[in-house]
């Protein structure tokens, strides 16, 4: 996947069409580490019921690798994603390096099947920043973000850098502990 000691990253893509079970297999056939928020669900068939996964937010997926695995993944699967890229000093786009510990958040908020999940693409973060809180207990233990108030509640929001945000359900305040 990489020349030994590139540095490693996650990295957000949008992939068309929802395709993100298929884009997934050929990041797993490379040995490259991925991420889909989703929620299990479980259908009735023929056979009987059925566990599957079910996207949160439509289109898109995190994978973890070097800038260089990231620009010939975009390259061969150009019809198929776009990659999260910045610009920089000298308008050269680069692929948008996700920190660490943001990921490790966004990964445990959305891995934890709460019903009262809600996603917010780019767009929608332009609202003040409030308070830095950790989670000490309940669903969402150990998360770190910040307090918002959506739709008249008080939600943990953590954020993906220029990718998206997600808010929690509501957590009942003696749960939270300000960080500085």
């Amino acid at each position: 996947m990489g020349i030994i000691g590139e540095k490693i990253s996650w990295y957000a893509i949008k992939v068309f069409w929802n395709k993100v079970f298929d884009v997934e297999k050929v990041l797993k056939a490379d040995g490259c580490e991925s991420y889909i928020p989703c929620r299990k669900v479980v259908t009735e068939g023929k056979g009987g019921q059925a566990c599957g996964r079910k996207t949160i937010i439509p289109s898109l997926m995190f994978f973890r690798s070097t800038e260089q695995y990231a620009h010939d993944l975009q390259a061969r699967l150009t019809d198929r994603i776009m990659l999260y890229t910045y610009l920089d000093k000298n308008n050269v786009r680069h692929p948008f390096p996700i920190p660490e510990k943001e990921m490790q958040m966004f990964m445990l908020v959305t891995s934890a099947d709460d019903d009262g999940l809600e996603c917010y693409h780019e767009e929608y973060m332009r609202h003040k920043v409030g308070e830095k809180v950790r989670v000490t207990g309940g669903l969402f233990k150990g998360a770190e973000g910040y307090i918002k108030r959506i739709k008249h509640n008080r939600r943990l929001t953590v954020t993906v850098t220029g990718v998206c945000m997600v808010a929690t359900s509501y957590i009942e305040p003696y749960f939270l502990e300000k960080i500085d």
